[in-house]
């Protein structure tokens, strides 16, 4: 009889375990950015939160399975009609999961923590992908989200075509003799600008385009004194279309922080769309322009286009 029930015991574990295994058969691991190794098993339904994160599964042919993105995914245009989920730094669970996603692919630094806390203890995969501000943070999304979602093979080709274009940037820079220098404006409030330090995604894309970052010595975007801006002394000034609200030449270089400066005295005025900080697809392509619109006199050689930037605006080409 003893035997009869540890025969029976071993008999209904082994049954456990096989069904364990059949549920999770066809799944695939993914370390994500925090760590944490996650299961995915099901792609059909994919929230995106950040706009890399959204061009690149675009990018790779997932578009039609996007049911929601966040307020910083603007591109591809299809986005546009898909539900929010809010901007990435003060998320929703409720709103997220209301979604029914199968995965959720947010990026490194979406927020608030106790909203990511919850999320990430969902039965929901949710996939935090790695941030960075340089050639090899792109190329890493892009290998990272095609393992995500199973199309390595994919990431790895799309990844390719990348680095061709990051070596032809390379080459750009090689032809700037003089470096000018600039300070990229994030925002203007009561006449003070807010403007990005070291170690921020501006001075990365100007690191690509072959620009000094005229602030030294602070970390992040602050606010900058009109004392500290014109000690910077910048050769151009920086601005994102979308924050820039129409700002002209006349009206930047008439703030106390840049009158005076040498970007005031030649009206180097540049507005750029907020894409290029954010260190997706297209980013070799937004410091080609950046360098073009810095360094016009160069006439430096344009990219080709790619499956990733050819559905871009006229306006932000």
């Amino acid at each position: 009889m003893k035997r009869l029930q540890g025969r029976t015991i071993i008999y209904a574990a082994f049954i456990v375990a096989a069904s364990s295994m059949l549920a999770h058969a066809g799944a695939w691991p993914v370390k994500d950015a925090t760590g944490r190794t996650i299961e995915v098993a099901d792609t059909s339904r994919i929230v995106t939160i950040g706009g890399a994160v959204t061009e690149i599964v675009y990018a790779l042919g997932f578009g039609d399975r996007v049911v929601a993105v966040d307020l910083t995914s603007t591109f591809p245009a299809e986005t546009k009609s898909l539900p929010s989920v809010g901007y990435m730094r003060t998320l929703s669970p409720e709103g997220v999961l209301s979604l029914a996603p199968k995965i959720v692919l947010a990026i490194e630094g979406s927020g608030p923590p106790d909203a990511v806390e919850v999320l990430s203890r969902a039965s929901v995969p949710f996939v935090i992908v790695p941030e960075g501000h340089d050639e090899a943070s792109v190329l890493r999304k892009v290998r990272f989200i095609a393992a995500a979602l199973a199309v390595p093979e994919k990431g790895e080709a799309m990844a390719k075509r990348i680095a061709d274009d990051f070596a032809a940037v390379t080459a750009m820079r090689a032809k700037i003799a003089n470096r000018r220098s600039a300070v990229f404006v994030l925002a203007i409030g009561n006449g003070t600008p807010t403007v990005a330090g070291e170690h921020t995604s501006a001075e990365g894309i100007f690191n690509l385009a072959g620009i000094d970052n005229a602030i030294r010595g602070m970390n992040g975007y602050k606010p900058a004194t009109p004392e500290a801006a014109l000690a910077a002394q910048p050769q151009a000034v920086i601005t994102m279309i979308e924050r820039g609200q129409g700002l002209s030449a006349d009206v930047m270089f008439a703030l106390p922080a840049f009158a005076g400066t040498p970007a005031a005295k030649d009206k180097r005025l540049v507005s750029v769309p907020s894409y290029y900080l954010t260190f997706g697809p297209r980013t070799a392509h937004a410091a080609q322009k950046l360098a073009s619109q810095i360094y016009p006199e160069l006439s430096l050689p344009q990219l080709p286009p790619r499956p990733w930037t050819e559905a871009e605006p006229a306006a932000t080409r």
